[in-house]
């Protein structure tokens, strides 16, 4: 693999040139949450996509219903927004309340009023990168650009060009406010979805939607166990 690496780097450079969505944005541990002080780097197999998390002990199953708070928009100033516009940023916004709440939907009743069993689930988008027009695409039939997304599926990686969401959840039981949870998201697409590929949101969309999938599978896992 490492073998593969050396010899696709110039290819992958020469794809890159003039193309900013080719450098990855790496998620920080954002100063203006109110989780910041808590979160601390993940040491478990899914930091690649959650490099910051804090969970306290907490009993899951006690839980089965949830309000769902209006996503923020992160003002501070480590954003990871780049020079996106604002009406891009309320896009995104506006697909991850209504996808989250989809998916919640189907473990927990939704609510508006606190309860002794209920979550309260604060989103925050604190970052987001649009795919490249065209090449992002074009990427995926390109010899070059194949390959690399190739070793870039097993590994679990970003697809070139391609683009990603990234946000903060924090979630409290919504009797006394305690914090039970909180972690830093990035998610994107598999390399390999074309669809995804095309148009300058959609990557950004879809790992919203992944997401939104992963926390309601967390969330499940955990009152299993």
């Amino acid at each position: 693999m490492a073998t593969l690496d050396k010899a696709l780097r110039p290819i992958v450079a020469l794809l890159c040139l003039g193309a900013s969505a080719c450098s990855s944005v790496e998620p920080i541990a954002y100063a203006g949450l109110p989780s910041s002080a808590h979160l601390a780097p993940n040491r478990q197999g899914d930091a690649k996509r959650i490099p910051f998390r804090y969970a306290a002990v907490t009993d899951w199953r006690a839980y089965n219903k949830i309000i769902i708070d209006s996503v923020a928009i992160y003002r501070g100033a480590d954003h990871q927004f780049g020079d996106m516009a604002e009406a891009d940023k309320a896009s995104l916004v506006e697909h991850m309340q209504s996808e989250f709440a989809e998916k919640l939907k189907s473990r927990f009743t939704i609510t508006d009023r606190p309860g002794t069993n209920t979550l309260r689930l604060k989103l925050t988008l604190t970052g987001a990168v649009t795919s490249t027009p065209v090449l992002s695409t074009l990427s995926r039939f390109d010899l070059a650009g194949g390959l690399y997304n190739g070793v870039q599926t097993v590994r679990g990686g970003e697809g070139l060009m391609t683009g990603s969401a990234i946000y903060a959840v924090e979630i409290r039981d919504a009797s006394d406010n305690r914090l039970l949870t909180a972690f830093v998201a990035k998610q994107y697409p598999s390399p390999l979805n074309i669809p995804a590929s095309v148009g300058a949101l959609s990557a950004a969309r879809t790992g919203i939607e992944k997401g939104a999938e992963d926390l309601l599978e967390q969330l499940s896992r955990s009152a299993k166990s």
